[in-house]
């Protein structure tokens, strides 16, 4: 990272920034063309190992485009606040953000993917319950899985 003086190296603070976002923007690439498409998302986090969940429909373009080619990046962020100033050249944008690399790992086993569709929804509710699954509905959604390789934070403080 080049501004070291924005970078977030505390682990617990990256994940207050994970926490306060809903949506996650999931990189990847269909040999040179780059392909991003913003997700909602949970995640775990264990020792140092992230891993971050999603759903989707079964097919289309990112599914085909992580078929052949599971290496994506990640981002999400937050904490978004305009610093004005009396010149155009002197405003800011004060921000808080992950970004982030892994490997896309497509779950069909139906214990892991009711594990991460609850995983999911503990993340976008705020709500701790175990949701059950019909065999149906675990059938006909795709579920994958990130396994983060390395991930950064950064932050754009706004003081008044």
């Amino acid at each position: 990272m080049r501004r070291k003086d924005r970078e977030i190296t505390d682990v617990n603070e990256i994940l207050e920034v994970i926490n306060s976002c809903k949506v996650c923007r999931l990189a990847m690439a269909d040999n040179n063309r780059p392909y991003i498409v913003p997700l909602n998302f949970g995640y775990t986090f264990e020792g140092d190992r992230m891993v971050l969940y999603f759903h989707s429909a079964k097919t289309g373009e990112k599914i085909d485009i992580m078929k052949k080619n599971g290496t994506v990046c990640f981002e999400m962020d937050g904490d978004h606040t305009l610093i004005e100033g009396p010149h155009a050249c002197d405003y800011g944008f004060a921000y808080r953000s992950v970004i982030g690399f892994g490997t896309v790992s497509f779950i069909e086993d139906d214990k892991e993917k009711t594990f991460a569709l609850n995983t999911i929804m503990k993340h976008q509710t705020d709500d701790s319950r175990e949701y059950t699954y019909g065999e149906n509905h675990l059938r006909n959604v795709c579920v994958y899985k990130v396994i983060c390789s390395s991930f950064t934070g950064k932050q754009k403080r706004f003081f008044i």
